[in-house]
């Protein structure tokens, strides 16, 4: 069985700028990588990231039983729009059983609930399938850095984030 990572974006060029690298590498190291968009266009960035695309809406409705990820990635700004997201997040980080990862900055005033700033250092491959991601997406690649900045909510069960390291 494989560890699973879901990531709920705004948008392709969200999930590839903000979290691409950090996607890769789960991919590689044989995670089952899942973005959920509200309305997918393009995929072709994230299929280069490893990664398959959902319609969020499709995912929300149907919940499966024993379908809970290892971890769960989520853009801020979905959560502060989405209340069916911010709730399943809470949820999650409430489990404690879930690493949960958010980047951006509309995460609602007030709901701290244990996540702490993260730092994740990109392989040279990451980097490398990031720039083409990129520009896949429309985007430049001088956008990719040695580093993505996370909030995270690690869990204290399960050591699936091994290669967070606290930010400094």
């Amino acid at each position: 069985m494989r560890y699973r990572l879901d990531v709920v974006a705004a948008t392709v060029a969200d999930a590839v700028q903000f979290a691409g690298g950090w996607l890769f590498d789960r991919s590689v190291a044989g995670w089952e990588v899942t973005v959920l968009l509200a309305q997918p266009s393009d995929i072709r960035p994230l299929k280069i990231l490893g990664a398959e695309v959902r319609e969020l809406d499709s995912v929300l409705a149907t919940e499966v039983p024993g379908r809970l990820p290892q971890a769960l990635a989520v853009n801020a700004d979905v959560c502060s729009r989405d209340g069916r997201a911010r709730k399943g997040v809470l949820r999650a980080l409430e489990d404690r059983g879930i690493e949960v990862v958010v980047w951006g900055d509309g995460w609602p005033a007030g709901q701290d609930h244990g996540v702490d700033p993260v730092l994740h250092r990109l392989s040279c491959a990451a980097r490398a399938f990031k720039a083409q991601a990129l520009v896949a997406a429309g985007l430049s690649a001088a956008a990719v850095t040695p580093s993505e900045i996370f909030r995270s909510g690690a869990t204290e069960y399960a050591p699936v984030c091994a290669d967070l390291v606290p930010a400094v």
